[in-house]
């Protein structure tokens, strides 16, 4: 499946509920049934700074591919955390570069974040993206 693939099957997942109440109800349960992040990745350098809860973002690359693990203290930005990490674990450092996150904005997520939690879904993405930067030098 393609990253854009995931990102609309993402947008009709939610578009199934008109409440947000229920669009909050399966982002804690994405969260939920996200796999926890092994401790030895809880360290400071994985923590995501500008977070208002505590989100940890590991990566490594492995036949061109780079896997991320992550977790986070807050039920629901660790939803969050899994949405982002199935649009971009199992990507090359291009896709994930030349990738538009549109499902944000479809699903009308950053609308219904307080302003501390979006800065910390744009610190997320960030993130993504800096990895991939890192394994691209890297590689090249």
């Amino acid at each position: 499946m393609t990253i854009n693939q995931i990102q609309d099957r993402i947008v009709e997942d939610f578009n199934q509920f008109d409440d947000w109440m229920d669009k909050y109800a399966l982002l804690i349960e994405l969260g939920n049934g996200m796999e926890p992040i092994d401790d030895q990745y809880k360290v400071p350098q994985n923590i995501i700074e500008g977070c208002q809860s505590r989100v940890w973002l590991h990566a490594d690359m492995a036949d061109g591919v780079i896997h991320f693990k992550g977790e986070s203290d807050a039920i629901l930005v660790k939803g969050i955390v899994a949405l982002l990490l199935e649009v971009f674990s199992g990507r090359t450092p291009d896709e994930i570069l030349q990738t538009e996150l549109y499902f944000v904005d479809k699903i009308g997520l950053k609308e219904h974040l307080s302003p501390t939690r979006s800065n910390g879904l744009l610190a997320m993405i960030k993130q993504i993206k800096l990895y991939a930067l890192a394994f691209k030098a890297r590689n090249s």
